[in-house]
């Protein structure tokens, strides 16, 4: 279950959003949205979670701001978009147990291994507030730009039809090369 708590104007570079907040098991969570939804729209979509280091401090250990960034220039180039933001930092383990893991991948683990080593699931993201997103924007169908095949599943499974999936290449550099091969490895990411 979902709750609607506020909306407001949200100008940035890229695209005057509007920012909506949402409650989901005392957890906010943020919805950025371009344009008027209509009953039979497909919207360019990106669901996105939290990730201070990267998007916040541009870090280059992961992918994520740019993934992020990618996403709000689209939705800029497009009529109507929008930007599903989760707040479950470090793939759900959140900042503190996400740096200990970073402190193991100092080390030479992985980031999949080194959130099982701190006693935590490799990926301990939900989706399950998504089916009451889609539900309150009265959305049907997306055009969904992700890698994640959780994502899209968690999205099928909520009953949303992905029109096309809009593969997300960007923020490859050396410092994120092997976090990049982890990801295609055991997240099994496309």
């Amino acid at each position: 279950m979902i709750e609607f708590i506020s909306k407001a104007k949200l100008p940035t570079k890229y695209v005057d959003f509007t920012i909506h907040v949402f409650m989901h098991n005392k957890q906010e969570h943020l919805v950025l949205t371009k344009g008027e939804f209509k009953n039979n729209d497909v919207v360019l979509t990106r669901v996105h979670s939290e990730c201070l280091t990267g998007d916040g401090f541009f870090s280059l250990r992961c992918d994520c701001g740019p993934q992020l960034e990618f996403a709000m220039q689209e939705i800029g180039k497009s009529e109507k978009g929008m930007i599903v933001y989760l707040r479950q930092e470090g793939r759900g383990i959140g900042l503190l147990e996400k740096i200990k893991a970073y402190q193991l991948q100092d080390q030479g683990i992985d980031t999949f291994d080194a959130n099982i080593k701190l006693g935590h699931p490799a990926d301990n993201r939900s989706y399950s507030m998504l089916e009451g997103v889609f539900k309150h924007f009265n959305i049907k169908s997306i055009d969904l730009m992700t890698n994640n095949p959780d994502k899209i599943k968690a999205i099928e499974q909520a009953g949303i039809k992905i029109n096309q999936r809009i593969a997300v290449k960007v923020g490859h550099n050396k410092f994120n090369k092997d976090y990049i091969q982890t990801k295609t490895d055991k997240f099994k990411h496309l």
